[in-house]
């Protein structure tokens, strides 16, 4: 069921972010959405240690904050959590909808924007995003969001780091399929957050497991305007099985002998608690 409308924020970012995601979620075709995957595939790591860090779902009321298409808000709703997804994007939550039926799984929808949040004080157990903080006002979305945390509830995020150059690059050639106003946050803006919770960690992924990005370039020859690499390492996981294996041993032993090596990862996993 579709929940609260909060009154849409000022400004044209906002605008401009809801109009590509609508865009965006009128393309999706929701039988080619992966849900189970994208916790489940071998490349899933980051989502995986997310998960972790959540700990039993089982009866937790958990918001799951910029949901997209949904897959991350049905997953947990299978693993027994009682989720509420909210978007900015209208179509994206008629995704999410869509495809919780298809599952089987109860969800709850709100379309909002972060700084706003249409919800009582203490309202969840956890809320989690994937890729979310980038897009949006970062202190403010903070703060509603220890707002509607219960004290020691989790907030956790992946997000991704700004400091490698080779990622860096592929962001400016997949500029078609990102939206204008996104940049990757660096640990001294993520680090702003810290006073509106009790402790925040971090830890980051992908670093020489980033090789497959230039695989997915050079050899498949997708071009990063019109293949979303991120969704592509997930499709594909079981087909790099055997690599990313081999690339995430290292990666473990060069992040911990050399942690400075650790802002040039691709993405770092924040949890936060009230």
């Amino acid at each position: 069921m579709t929940g609260p409308v909060s009154p849409p924020a000022a400004g044209e970012r906002v605008e401009r972010e809801r109009d590509f995601h609508d865009e965006w979620a009128r393309s999706i075709r929701i039988e080619e959405l992966l849900v189970r995957e994208a916790f489940e595939a071998p490349t899933a790591i980051e989502n995986r240690y997310a998960l972790e860090q959540l700990g039993d779902l089982r009866g937790q009321k958990v918001l799951d904050l910029g949901c997209g298409a949904g897959e991350t808000s049905v997953y947990l709703a299978l693993r027994g959590a009682r989720v509420t997804a909210c978007d900015i994007s209208g179509e994206f939550l008629k995704v999410a909808e869509r495809l919780a039926g298809r599952f089987g799984a109860s969800i709850e929808t709100a379309r909002t924007d972060s700084a706003s949040l249409p919800f009582a004080d203490g309202s969840f157990d956890a809320v989690f995003g994937n890729g979310i903080l980038h897009h949006v006002e970062l202190v403010p979305t903070a703060r509603e969001i220890a707002r509607v945390l219960r004290n020691g509830g989790k907030a956790v995020f992946i997000e991704p780091l700004p400091y490698n150059p080779v990622i860096n690059v592929y962001r400016r050639m997949a500029s078609a399929v990102r939206t204008e106003d996104e940049k990757p946050l660096g640990f001294r803006q993520l680090g702003s957050i810290r006073p509106f919770f009790s402790s925040l960690k971090h830890e980051e992924f992908w670093f020489f497991s980033l090789l497959i990005f230039l695989h997915f370039f050079f050899v498949r020859r997708w071009h990063p305007s019109k293949v979303r690499y991120w969704k592509k390492v997930i499709e594909e996981g079981e087909a790099y099985r055997g690599l990313f294996a081999r690339l995430q041993a290292v990666d473990r032993a060069a992040l911990k002998i050399l942690p400075f090596l650790r802002p040039l990862c691709w993405n770092t996993v924040l949890v936060a608690v009230k």
